[in-house]
């Protein structure tokens, strides 16, 4: 993808007291503190996959091996209570759930939170229902994945595209300019600053198209963040936007507090 970077300093000047930001969330490892792909494993008797289907997973193909990890669950009688009772039980990753009341008591201009996910949709909203969380999200990017009349959970590609970098079934990049492309035109100015929340590789490709005003949020140590500092120490001036890890999620609302009051 080529390395254009919006800029969100095309408002005009009038509109500068605006306080409307787009903060976007992965979920795995970011929002919650386990892979939900990863835990669902437990649903099986024995709580492992043979390794004939372990063997099947292909680099870049990985939503085609859930595929059919899931419809072997299904074939061990799994059901759908059993998925949800275990993505229920996946904790929060520190401090998350107080950035997420912190955002829920903010002003209903300040912020506009999505999600981005290469995980599937009936993993995360059983997850975000059972804490209260769903209606924070104004929109959930992610793989969809139904139930078929024989109680087997059918997961989809979210889409198709040609970045090198990403999985065949997602780039979180391509998902991002597009939404910001048409919420700017909805909204008929674009969002002041754009904030990333990330752990993993596939993190690292969004946040690339971020500018100098907006913020990555990185979570310490993880994919995303080591990516970002080789980076800045391969090719510095690539990677745009400031870079803010954090441990705990309560280090977020540290910096979302001085761009609110700004």
């Amino acid at each position: 993808i080529p390395g254009v970077v919006f800029s969100w300093s095309m408002a005009s000047p009038h509109l500068s007291s605006d306080k409307r930001f787009l903060i976007v969330f992965d979920f795995d490892e970011t929002i919650v503190d386990e892979t939900s792909d990863d835990l669902v494993v437990q649903t099986v008797p024995g709580q492992y996959l043979p390794d004939w289907l372990k063997d099947t997973y292909q680099p870049g193909r990985y939503n085609e091996y859930m595929q059919r990890v899931l419809a072997y669950l299904a074939e061990q009688g799994v059901t759908e209570s059993d998925m949800r009772a275990v993505m229920e039980k996946i904790p929060a990753t520190p401090g998350m759930l107080a950035l997420f009341q912190f955002l829920r008591t903010r002003p209903q201009t300040d912020f506009e939170v999505v999600l981005l996910s290469d995980a599937n949709s009936f993993f995360i909203e059983s997850w975000l229902r059972r804490t209260g969380a769903r209606g924070l999200f104004h929109r959930i990017f992610t793989n969809p994945a139904t139930f078929n009349k024989d109680g087997r959970l059918v997961l989809r590609p979210f889409h198709s595209h040609d970045c090198p970098r990403c999985p065949v079934n997602m780039c979180k990049q391509t998902v991002l300019r597009d939404y910001v492309t048409r919420r700017t035109q909805e909204r008929g100015r674009p969002f002041q600053r754009l904030f990333y929340v990330g752990d993993g590789a596939n993190d690292f490709c969004p946040a690339l198209c971020l500018g100098p005003r907006d913020i990555a949020f990185p979570r310490r140590d993880f994919p995303m963040h080591r990516l970002i500092t080789e980076t800045h120490e391969a090719t510095p001036g690539e990677f745009k936007a400031v870079t803010v890890p954090w441990a705990s999620a309560e280090e977020v609302i540290q910096r979302l507090r001085k761009h609110v009051a700004e």
